[in-house]
């Protein structure tokens, strides 16, 4: 079973704004780790309190905050930034 990974606009224009190097690692984690596998929960951690139900990936610095959604066998990456900002 192959996942879809699709990108909100907001989290597009968060990437877009990053270093070239942030952006690169960020779409090679995506292309080689999150797109092959086979769950795509076994990567990540599940967040708590008011993000509940939603998934954060590490790349680095920088954190992909997720939308796993099974029926659709789609991880929806809602937001990108660096740790220190992406969860407030």
């Amino acid at each position: 079973m192959t996942w879809r990974i699709e990108i909100t606009r907001t989290a597009e224009k968060q990437i877009t704004k990053l270093d070239r190097t942030a952006q690169e690692s960020i779409q090679r984690f995506l292309r080689d780790r999150l797109l092959p596998a086979d769950d795509p929960r076994s990567m990540g951690k599940p967040l708590h309190g008011e993000k509940r139900g939603l998934w954060r990936y590490r790349v680095g610095d920088y954190r992909l905050i997720c939308d796993i959604q099974d029926e659709r066998i789609t991880v929806l990456i809602l937001e990108v930034g660096h740790r220190k900002n992406v969860y407030r």
